[in-house]
């Protein structure tokens, strides 16, 4: 936002000089409450290739659109991370898992158990999904969140959000350009589990995220969130397998 003062120059003539620059990168809501207008600001910022921090019902999130390559590019690159089982779709529903996932009655019973909820489910792409979203993995991580904040976003936007958590450890010049990522040759059979991520390096407001470099925009429903993170499970196989344990109880 651009403020403006006028200068009286003589013979009643006035120029309107510059006074100041302020940008306004939180956006104060209420949770399941959210103002419209809101909404429709932090959609087209993501529309446009943009990343926005907010909460989940575990911890705080960094996200773009599904539908954005520069914002799925942005999101990989403040991340640093290369596994994508760090990163996970956030959806509003399951039939939203459906166009992108293998999803059988048996799944389907299971997730609808424990969804919406703290647990990451890893299914099986849908043929030509794989290449849709972009993925370098045989698997894509998805979420129902238990925060209507997320929810009522991505009924704005249209789409699913590409999430990661937020963490401390984010910075602009740790990680290097997307394209210049390590070869991935989508295979990580022989990692059983993914570490927890240490608490001290999540945030607790949204005031916090503010100083990561990258992102446009926070949406702060006030509350401080805990420092926890999801369970991941792993269902693309005949077998469930327990890929990190967090906030969602496993076995149930």
């Amino acid at each position: 936002m651009v403020l403006f003062r006028s200068c009286n120059l003589g013979g009643g003539s006035k120029i309107a000089s510059l006074y100041i620059t302020i940008k306004y990168m939180i956006e104060y809501v209420t949770a399941g409450n959210t103002d419209d207008r809101i909404l429709s600001r932090a959609a087209s910022l993501l529309a446009n290739g943009g990343l926005l921090a907010l909460p989940l019902d575990t911890s705080w999130a960094v996200a773009c659109s599904l539908r954005s390559k520069e914002g799925v590019k942005k999101l990989r690159r403040i991340s640093g991370e290369r596994d994508e089982r760090h990163f996970t779709l956030l959806c509003s529903n399951i039939s939203q898992f459906g166009e992108l996932c293998d999803l059988d009655n048996t799944r389907f019973r299971l997730i609808k158990r424990l969804s919406p909820g703290p647990y990451v489910w890893l299914l099986k792409p849908l043929l030509g999904a794989e290449k849709t979203l972009g993925l370098r993995r045989r698997e894509v991580g998805v979420r129902i969140p238990g925060h209507p904040l997320p929810l009522d976003l991505i009924a704005v936007l249209g789409c699913p959000l590409y999430t990661i958590t937020a963490k401390r450890s984010m910075s602009a010049d740790s990680p290097g350009e997307e394209e210049d990522a390590p070869a991935d040759n989508g295979d990580h059979r022989s990692l059983d589990e993914l570490p927890p991520i240490p608490e001290e390096d999540l945030f607790d407001g949204g005031w916090e995220i503010e100083g990561v470099a990258g992102i446009d925009m926070v949406l702060d429903t006030g509350e401080e969130r805990p420092r926890i993170f999801s369970t991941i499970l792993d269902v693309s196989g005949s077998e469930i397998r327990l890929i990190r344990a967090g906030a969602g109880v496993w076995p149930v």
